[in-house]
């Protein structure tokens, strides 16, 4: 993969495209006011990045980090994401994102719910459950003591594993939680959401990790 998109250049997809860039990816970044609004944000990631449309990004980018509030996922559009990877950032806030019965009754996780909108991409949950300003800055070479690990699932065993070696070149392990199914057990409030921790401690929290409805 040489090219990294982002649909969203909040700070989850501008973090990760900082990360991405530093690690030698070229990046496009799109939102949904515009790439002249994210000039700014360019300037800063360097000559490696640029801005564009949405569905110019989508065309771009060799992997595709959607990260938008769930409940503008459906104005993501399907048709320019048609066999692309696509890393699904997204996490469920009910205040935020207004109550989806879905989610609340365990019907679906989050990136279940990604996939059944953008029906031929190649969802892989990533990256919802670290702090963006962390994600540029707690990369480590491989091999080394105590190196961070972030979780992914996803039911596409190739996409799956171009994200893991995405993560690795940024820095990161890789805990494989299994089918989008079970990614639940790193989705909000889950012992695994937020802290940093090594691929075992990680492996061992989510093993454990307990479902709960949110109502």
């Amino acid at each position: 993969m040489t090219t990294l998109s982002t649909i969203g250049a909040g700070n989850i997809g501008f973090n990760v495209a900082k990360a991405a860039v530093q690690a030698g990816y070229d990046v496009v970044l799109s939102n949904s006011r515009g790439p002249e609004t994210l000039a700014d944000k360019v300037a800063e990631l360097g000559e490696r990045a640029r801005a564009a449309t949405v569905e110019e990004a989508a065309a771009a980018g060799d992997m595709v980090l959607v990260a938008v509030p769930l409940h503008a996922i459906d104005q993501v559009p399907g048709d320019a994401l048609v066999g692309k990877i696509v890393i699904d950032a997204n996490n469920y806030y009910p205040q935020r994102d207004e109550r989806i019965q879905a989610l609340d009754t365990n019907a679906l996780t989050t990136s279940e719910l990604v996939q059944a909108h953008l029906k031929a991409a190649r969802i892989v949950k990533a990256f919802n459950h670290i702090y963006a300003a962390q994600i540029p800055t707690d990369g480590q070479p491989a091999g080394s003591d105590g190196r961070r690990a972030l979780a992914v699932a996803g039911d596409d065993a190739e996409a799956k594993a171009r994200v893991v070696e995405f993560l690795d070149t940024l820095g990161f392990d890789a805990v494989d939680l299994g089918p989008l199914s079970e990614s639940w057990r790193i989705e909000r409030d889950t012992p695994g959401y937020g802290p940093r921790m090594t691929a075992a401690e990680l492996a061992d929290v989510t093993a454990g990790t307990e479902r709960i409805k949110q109502l």
